[in-house]
């Protein structure tokens, strides 16, 4: 791609409540902002139709005012992968600076911010003979046994893929059963991909701050009604196993009442979502705090929204 073919990208992320979806609001909506911009969300759990409060998918209002894409585009049902992701992302993004727009991606789902930014590593493809051996495998023992079978001989890979990710856990053994090499193994370098140039973004807050800032995420969805979002999901057929209902805010309601998890105890419910949304944004701070050379900013400060509007000027200015 030639050097004026390059296009801008401007990555803003950071770990689940940390103020994202606002700075978003306040950097492109104004209209006195001089940045152009559209959205390309980076949220896993975004991606699916029908969960737009467990998710905490940006307001209406705000997706009337300013373009954001890659939110409700899937069924509960349908797997989303990381290739998914970067595959759609670099389409937009061509397309959105095409028309003089700055590219945003938004979001806190880490394996697709790297990938995005870094590419994606070259594994053995899908072998289906191998893939069907192993879902029969996590059908019969179940995503903690398979998950602890991983850790022996890719520690490095279990200590990032969540015990219920049975999506990741399946496909790091296939790359071990057809390669005889761990998933880690094919970690890239830290190395921008070509025909992008990246402005990466990291939204910090104090681990205090961001917890007191879930907790309260939390009890404003289910008093956004979380607990009927769940009910209409379950009537339209949604189950435990849709790759949907494992994302934290939903999985939580199919543990306690696996039966009728819309029937779930909602005070249980509410403490083991706070619990487990603490604990996914500790590992996403550790593993956004591992990325080189990006923009820390501390949320706290009262000058965080300038300080990014900052930065983006001056990228959005700068030809190189």
């Amino acid at each position: 791609m030639p050097p004026s073919q390059v296009i801008p990208a401007a990555v803003i992320f950071g770990a689940t409540a940390c103020g994202k979806t606002a700075l978003a609001a306040h950097l492109f909506t104004s209209h006195t902002s001089p940045i152009n911009a559209e959205i390309i969300s980076a949220d896993s759990v975004q991606v699916y139709r029908g969960m737009p409060i467990g998710s905490a998918q940006p307001p209406q209002e705000l997706l009337d005012a300013l373009p954001h894409h890659l939110i409700g585009i899937c069924a509960p049902s349908e797997e989303f992968s990381v290739a998914d992701f970067v595959r759609n992302a670099d389409e937009l993004c061509k397309d959105i600076f095409s028309r003089g727009k700055l590219p945003v991606i938004l979001g806190g789902t880490g394996f697709y911010i790297k990938h995005f930014m870094y590419g994606m590593p070259v594994t053995p493809q899908a072998d289906p003979l191998i893939r069907a051996q192993l879902q029969e495998k996590m059908q019969r023992v179940g995503a903690a046994a398979m998950h602890a079978e991983l850790a022996a001989f890719d520690p490095v890979s279990a200590a990032k893929i969540h015990i219920r990710d049975e999506y990741r856990i399946l496909r790091a053994h296939e790359v071990y059963c057809s390669s005889g090499r761990p998933l880690s193994s094919f970690e890239l370098p830290y190395r921008y991909r070509e025909g992008f140039r990246f402005c990466p973004v990291f939204l910090d807050r104090s681990r205090g701050e961001l917890y007191r800032r879930i907790e309260d995420r939390v009890d404003e969805m289910f008093a956004q009604g979380l607990q009927q979002e769940v009910r209409q999901l379950v009537a339209q057929g949604c189950t435990a196993a849709y790759p949907a209902m494992k994302a934290i805010g939903y999985r939580e309601f199919f543990e306690l009442s696996p039966d009728a998890p819309e029937a779930a105890p909602l005070d249980a419910v509410n403490a083991l979502i706070k619990r487990n949304s603490k604990r996914y944004a500790k590992r996403q701070q550790t593993f956004f705090q591992s990325f080189p050379n990006v923009h820390r900013i501390d949320m706290s400060d009262d000058a965080s929204e300038q300080q990014v509007a900052k930065i983006l000027h001056k990228f959005c200015n700068s030809g190189h």
